[in-house]
């Protein structure tokens, strides 16, 4: 609980003192185990021992305000609303797959010939490139090699301008050099760029962070987990570098009663407590498999009346709320993340169109599971990610990002 003035700092035997508001009128009720154990919504636990606290909050959230709570109101954004479904059910796809005949050698003769003499012809090398898996994007550049002598990184490079030509040096990573590629980046020069580091390290799981680190290693000579030290720092460089250490529990059977555990001592450690103890915080959604976190989740709201999501949103700010709600949502739903991700990269008031980002998930994600962040996208928002995507970008750029996405979703 963050601190607060007044009578949020006196306590009774029977319990804090919490101030009500409805519209002008204040009132000061004593909270007592008895009191709340009667409410009209039966949400009162008796093995939680803070059964009444939640039934007020939960009854009354958005109306009658715990003033001491210092609340920003009941909206904390999409994810405490809209919860992705379970990965445990759903099957990962992705819009990319092998082509079928693939033939390498033919495939670096198509590209030369795109790029060879006058003008390029963007539209062969937008399509060839989009239709193929990144294994055999890496076989097309080696076969390049060796019936050319060029490099065909360097030629792409030197035919395409701006965002397309973005787009497709992505492409031509290979898969986890990709990714960290990205936090190297976000990690070089002036500034962080935190951003990137959160919705990566949040977003991947245990195998694919211990093969990002391997690669990183291998391609910058450094640890990846020493660079985040040396440019981060707090209670968020202390969740990154749990998190980099790949070591979540794995899934399996669900001790309910380690899940009570945990779900109070978040509870604790957090609206129960003046000040906020981070390192339980950190330490639970670093370490908890991601089975486990969701019925955490789930007990957590059932003891509290509150989203975790809420929780977080009041007990911490700045870039270690930000990572806490990217793992929270990554635990809920790794597709419902991405796809929100990539909505506000597109509907950024006034700042327009985060290419960064879009360009990003859509290429890292193409052959893992954007079929599935395009249900989610098209599930939240109102809208399909083709069409947003075919609004909010133009030319060769576009079209390359549209033959990602795979199609339309009615």
């Amino acid at each position: 609980m963050k601190p607060a003035a007044g009578l949020c700092g006196r306590k009774t035997a029977q319990g804090p003192a919490l101030v009500l508001v409805f519209g002008t009128l204040t009132h000061v009720v004593l909270s007592s185990a008895s009191w709340f154990a009667h409410s009209a919504e039966g949400v009162a636990s008796g093995s939680s021992g803070y059964g009444g606290y939640a039934w007020i909050t939960a009854a009354f959230r958005g109306r009658l305000v715990p003033a001491c709570l210092g609340l920003r109101g009941p909206d904390v954004g999409l994810s405490a609303l809209k919860l992705g479904p379970s990965l445990a059910n759903e099957v990962l796809k992705g819009t990319v797959t092998d082509f079928p005949g693939f033939d390498e050698r033919a495939d670096a003769e198509t590209l030369r010939k795109a790029m060879k003499g006058l003008g390029t012809d963007e539209d062969s090398i937008l399509t060839l490139l989009t239709s193929r898996s990144n294994a055999q994007r890496q076989e097309i550049a080696a076969a390049f090699k060796t019936l050319f002598g060029r490099d065909l990184l360097d030629d792409l490079k030197s035919e395409l301008t701006g965002k397309f030509e973005k787009l497709i040096v992505a492409l031509m990573k290979p898969s986890w050099l990709y990714d960290a590629y990205e936090l190297k980046h976000a990690l070089k020069g002036a500034g962080t760029n935190e951003k990137v580091l959160t919705e990566i390290i949040a977003s991947r799981t245990p195998k694919e962070l211990t093969a990002i680190k391997q690669v990183y290693e291998e391609e910058y000579g450094s640890s990846l987990e020493d660079d985040v030290v040396g440019d981060t720092s707090g209670y968020y460089q202390r969740l990154l570098v749990v998190l980099l250490q790949a070591n979540r529990d794995p899934d399996g059977a669900i001790d309910e009663a380690q899940v009570e555990q945990d779900a109070q001592a978040l509870f604790q450690a957090g609206e129960l407590k003046w000040g906020t103890d981070e390192e339980k915080f950190i330490t639970i959604f670093g370490t908890r498999s991601v089975s486990h976190l969701r019925r955490v989740f789930d007990k957590y709201m059932t003891i509290s009346g509150f989203q975790i999501e809420e929780t977080i949103d009041r007990e911490t700010s700045g870039h270690l709320e930000q990572l806490l709600l990217a793992v929270v949502k990554s635990i809920r739903s790794i597709p419902a993340y991405l796809a929100e991700t990539l909505y506000y990269a597109m509907k950024a008031s006034g700042a327009g169109t985060d290419d960064h980002t879009l360009i990003r998930v859509l290429v890292s994600r193409s052959e893992i599971d954007l079929l599935n962040v395009r249900k989610e996208f098209r599930k939240n928002f109102a809208t399909s990610l083709y069409s947003m995507i075919k609004s909010d970008t133009s030319g060769d750029y576009k079209k390359a990002l549209l033959l990602l996405c795979g199609g339309e979703d009615d």
